[in-house]
Order: C-alpha cells, then sequence, then structure tokens
C-alpha cells in the first residue's frame, strides 16, 4: 500500500507541474485507484476497489463522473455500491472518494483495466477524459496462505539481544571446550 500510495504522489506531482505549465488549461483531474484483497475463509474473498479523484488544475470541473467498468458480471458479484457515480463539480485543490466491494466467481488472475472520469470545464463544452493508475494482475481466488508475513519488528526489538547472546555462548564454548593441540600423539615410532 505504501508503494501504491508513493505512485499516486508521484502521479499526482507530474499532474500539478503539468497543471502549472499549462495554466490556462482549466481543470486537471487526476484518478488513482487502489485494490484490496480481503480473503475471509478459503474459497471466498473480498475485492475492495477505492478510487479518488483530485482535481490539480486552476479551475472547477463540471459534470463529473467516474466509470470502472473492468469487472465482467461473468467473473465478479458486486457486493457493496457501484462501479459508476457521478457528482455535480469538483473544486480546485479538493477531492472525491468513491468505492465499491466485488466478490470473484472464478479463480485465477485477472487484470483490470483503467477506470475512467470525464468531466467539463467551464470554459470549454467538450467532454475531457482523465485514466486512473494501472493495476497489477490480480490473483483471485488462490491457493497461496493469506497473512504469513515476517514482522520486522520483531528482528529490531530482539536482533541486538540474539546477537550478544550468541557471541557470548560462542566465547563460552571456546573456552570450555578442549583444545586439539593438548591431546597426546597416537602413533609410535619403532
Amino acid at each position: 500500500m505504501a508503494g501504491a500510495a508513493l505512485v499516486f504522489a508521484f502521479v499526482a506531482l507530474l499532474g500539478a507541474v503539468g497543471a502549472l505549465a499549462d495554466a490556462g488549461s482549466g481543470a486537471f483531474l487526476l484518478l488513482h485507484k487502489e485494490v484490496q484483497i480481503k480473503r475471509l475463509k478459503p474459497g471466498s474473498e473480498r475485492i475492495t476497489v477505492s478510487l479518488v479523484v483530485h482535481n490539480a488544475g486552476s479551475t472547477t470541473a463540471y459534470d463529473v463522473s467516474l466509470i470502472d467498468d473492468s469487472w465482467p458480471s461473468s467473473y465478479f458479484n458486486v457486493v457493496s455500491g457501484d462501479t459508476s457515480t457521478a457528482w455535480e463539480k469538483l473544486e480546485v485543490g479538493k477531492s472525491l472518494q468513491h468505492s465499491f466491494v466485488l466478490e470473484p466467481k472464478t479463480k485465477g488472475s485477472f487484470q483490470a483495466a483503467p477506470a475512467v472520469v470525464k468531466y467539463r470545464v467551464a470554459a470549454k463544452s467538450a467532454l475531457q477524459e482523465a485514466w486512473s493508475t494501472p493495476l497489477p494482475p490480480l490473483d483471485t481466488l488462490s491457493d497461496k496462505p493469506s497473512g504469513i508475513k515476517y514482522d520486522f519488528n520483531i528482528a529490531l526489538k530482539y536482533g541486538p539481544l540474539v546477537s550478544v547472546l550468541s557471541i557470548v555462548g560462542i566465547f563460552v564454548y571456546l573456552m570450555v571446550a578442549p583444545s586439539s593441540s593438548k591431546k597426546p600423539k597416537s602413533k609410535k615410532r619403532r
């Protein structure tokens, strides 16, 4: 998730630079799409799709409509929410959020298409269009165990203690263990 937030920040920065370079262009919308897969039990998952629309332009955007039709009904059931929504306007520097929950029907890898936001600028009557950030392929209903992750906080908390105890243990072993140089030679001379 931190990676997705970093990508969104980078895209927002690029959008802000582009908006500043072309200040007369009006509204400039950025659309970020993020997915979270939650395994309820084996063979049952919920996919939460979150979309954030941000106006990085210099004017208000009107008739903002968001459409994410990349989830076919043959593969997914919509559990809550809707895959599309609309707002009357989006002020400069403001963000709007929308989310919905899906349940996969089939097992396998799925590549979702970017979502699309359409809007009008007050000075222009033509619809403008922006696409969301791309998503990596999703493995739905996979057999891999979920939630098994290495906790780095444990290593940070107990790592120095384990290192000191290991060094002390090796030192004690070297002091107590008999040396191989003090053994009498068993070979006899003839």
